[in-house]
């Protein structure tokens, strides 16, 4: 395992870049340039699609470590089972829907604690994070979508974080603003991987509720997901520096 371990107890706060490519050939164009500067990669439902397993066994035999950001959201038994073939392939993270309920994210557990054999043991497991509100949503769109009005982001997203406990998961997705709010009520215990990181005048692209990773880091992130602001930097490497130099400077 690389310096970026997954570690749930860990308490450093590890930044994983983002693999929104469309194919295994630019994902190890990403890879390659990055070196040794990052030993963490998210690889999200796109590239998954495209590729597979296959692409997850690769950044494995690279020496990195892999987040599997499916966002399953189905019957337990079913999840239980994707979970298993997640944690075979050697992720040390995958994604549910919280809303899925706590039955469905403890067998989730459940099928990853079940294929954390081999490689994925070592590594120290498969974590199962709990989706709560997509970065990309804010509180109108929730309430679209929702079919109410006057949606509470922050008081969803503690209440989602509250089945992801009970189902036994290691932590959360939720945006930087709630994650103070998620930290005050559940303590370190639970995990937060905050999306949509950007660089300090960064472009927000598609994303309504982004923060800087030294922001995110003193809100209490544990995992910092960073897409464009890194890949599409015009020196990446350098992009990283920056990151890790705003991350040394967080409380």
């Amino acid at each position: 395992m690389n310096s970026d371990s997954s570690n749930i107890g860990a308490a450093t706060v590890t930044p994983i870049i983002a693999l929104d490519v469309t194919d295994r050939r630019a994902a190890q164009a990403i890879v390659t340039r990055l070196g040794s500067s990052c030993g963490f990669y998210k690889v999200g439902l796109e590239l998954f699609a495209a590729e597979g397993p296959d692409i997850v066994s690769w950044l494995r035999d690279a020496g990195k470590s892999v987040f599997v950001d499916l966002k399953l959201h189905d019957i337990p038994n079913t999840v239980r089972g994707a979970a298993r073939s997640v944690a075979r392939q050697g992720a040390s993270l995958l994604t549910v829907h919280a809303a899925g309920g706590s039955d469905m994210i403890r067998a989730a557990v459940e099928g990853a604690n079940d294929g954390a054999t081999g490689a994925a043991a070592a590594s120290g497991g498969c974590g199962i994070l709990g989706v709560t509100i997509l970065t990309s949503m804010d509180a109108v769109g929730v309430g679209q979508a929702w079919g109410r009005d006057g949606v509470d982001v922050t008081g969803e997203v503690v209440r989602l974080a509250g089945l992801v406990r009970g189902g036994g998961g290691a932590g959360i997705v939720c945006s930087g603003h709630e994650a103070a709010a998620v930290r005050t009520t559940f303590g370190e215990g639970m995990g937060l991987l905050i999306p949509g990181i950007r660089l300090p005048g960064g472009d927000a692209h598609d994303q309504r509720r982004v923060m800087t990773p030294k922001a995110a880091a003193d809100a209490g992130a544990r995992w910092l997901i960073l897409g464009r602001a890194v890949t599409g930097a015009t020196d990446p490497v350098q992009a990283m520096a920056s990151v890790r130099d705003s991350l040394a400077g967080a409380t």
